[in-house]
């Protein structure tokens, strides 16, 4: 059961890694249906939670889509910058922001236990095209 569970997980991220947008589980179930179609929707959001949780994969809270991760430091927190317009992703990491901003939470007594940092805007081609 397990190794079935961790090839779900590998074709399920197999999707992600092959779209240029972010997918949500019922974009990803329609992809892998036509070669499973008892394929469910709980077997893919269990994909997903575990990806997420192992560091491979994004999911994008203003969406509630989601995207395999393209940093190479999967142990720390994304920041994410998504274009409204073309809907591309990408992926940054400052240590020092997380951080800062970890202390700016707390400061109160308040114990964060994950951080969703998502900025919304134009990505570079689409600014450049508005022009």
């Amino acid at each position: 059961m397990r190794t079935q569970g961790l090839h779900t997980q590998q074709e399920v991220l197999g999707v992600l890694e092959a779209a240029e947008t972010p997918l949500t589980a019922y974009d990803i179930l329609g992809t892998l249906k036509v070669g499973k179609p008892k394929l469910a929707p709980p077997t893919i959001y269990r994909a997903l939670a575990a990806l997420v949780e192992q560091g491979r994969a994004h999911r994008i809270e203003s969406k509630n889509a989601f995207i395999a991760c393209r940093g190479h430091a999967h142990d720390e927190t994304a920041i994410l910058t998504i274009c409204d317009d073309c809907g591309s992703v990408d992926e940054k990491i400052d240590k020092d922001l997380i951080h800062r901003l970890g202390h700016v939470a707390s400061d109160d007594g308040f114990r964060p236990r994950h951080h969703v940092i998502e900025v919304h805007g134009s990505c570079a081609d689409c600014a450049e095209e508005s022009k």
